[in-house]
């Protein structure tokens, strides 16, 4: 996590190394900010207006706490904030540390938690305003976001939390459900609005929120020197005829000889996809029933490698290979479960 703290006063500079001390864990990095009469030590000097400070610091934190005054804190994001998907969680806390308000971002980036655990820390009273949870309702944005769900419709999102402060909301998944439902939700796979969790576009709900699990691995295969386009066109290809939602897609996979393919690796940079390449005696060791190729095996010391490199880290087989113009595809899913 990179967190950012914010101080106005002496007695400001000090809840913030509290706050510190309280929230940040091994391989967080945290940068103090006060006003330059009290920097120094392990604060940073800002010039104000603090608004223009905040700036680059804002696209740089994944967290803000500003030690001071609401009204401060609100006219110092308030030019910069822009989509509750990427802007970062904001708390307010009073320089005496009595109270903590989360203010920015309090589903999705995590505010409504961190005002929770940096109260608990620090003895304060956390303010948290969002109407889910005031009511005990399922705050399904927050459930996505900590369980590295992609939201497929904000405005889908939008219309289910207010649905589910006036009535319980029908809920379907494709995966096993390991806890009971949490308040506000029922199994159901009909209806006006609704919750779909899949790695596939579905929408069984007039208006359906699709959640997507980031557990889909892409096994590549392809000849010599194949262009990126190709191999974009050819997952492309296997995506849509198989109606799997691209962002269900974690990370691909192939053979160590091709560790050197351009197309492969502009193809994966592009798509910001981490890719793995493995050894024909790792690939060999993967159990399962896989589509055999004499050629392949010849080439390579392995019968399959766009299905063996999908397989690894995974649980079944999702889609087998596919051939297209010199590229062959497959995909993998790895093992999830809902729990709430």
């Amino acid at each position: 996590m990179n967190l950012a703290v914010f101080a106005f006063s002496r007695r400001g500079c000090e809840t913030a190394l509290r706050v510190r001390a309280a929230i940040v864990r091994e391989g967080d990095e945290c940068r103090l900010y006060t006003m330059p009469k009290f920097a120094g030590g392990d604060f940073l000097a800002f010039d104000p207006p603090c608004s223009r400070a905040v700036g680059p610091v804002f696209a740089w934190a994944d967290a803000m706490v500003f030690v001071g005054a609401i009204g401060i804190a609100v006219r110092s994001i308030a030019p910069h904030v822009r989509d509750k998907r990427t802007d970062p969680a904001v708390v307010c806390v009073d320089e005496r540390g009595a109270f903590a308000v989360a203010l920015l971002s309090g589903h999705i980036g995590g505010a409504n938690a961190l005002t929770q655990t940096l109260a608990e820390a620090i003895g304060a009273v956390p303010v948290i305003t969002t109407a889910t949870d005031l009511n005990g309702r399922f705050s399904v944005d927050a459930w996505a976001a900590r369980e590295g769900l992609a939201i497929a419709d904000m405005r889908a999102a939008k219309a289910v939390s207010a649905e589910i402060l006036e009535r319980d909301v029908p809920l379907c998944c494709d995966f096993p459900i390991e806890t009971a439902l949490p308040a506000g939700v029922v199994a159901g796979d009909a209806g006006g609005i609704g919750i779909c969790i899949s790695c596939f576009r579905k929408a069984p709900f007039s208006q359906t929120l699709l959640l997507v699990p980031r557990i889909l691995h892409l096994g590549i295969g392809c000849r010599r020197g194949v262009p990126e386009e190709r191999i974009r066109a050819a997952v492309d290809a296997v995506l849509r005829e198989h109606c799997i939602d691209r962002r269900a897609i974690r990370s691909a996979a192939s053979i160590d000889r091709k560790a050197d393919e351009a197309g492969l690796l502009a193809y994966c940079e592009r798509e910001g996809l981490p890719v793995a390449f493995y050894p024909a005696e790792t690939l060999r060791a993967v159990a399962g029933d896989f589509t055999p190729s004499a050629r392949v095996q010849r080439v390579t010391g392995v019968d399959n490698v766009c299905e063996r490199a999908a397989m690894v880290g995974a649980e079944r087989l999702l889609v087998r290979k596919t051939a297209r113009d010199g590229v062959t595809v497959a995909v993998a899913q790895e093992r999830w479960a809902a729990r709430f």
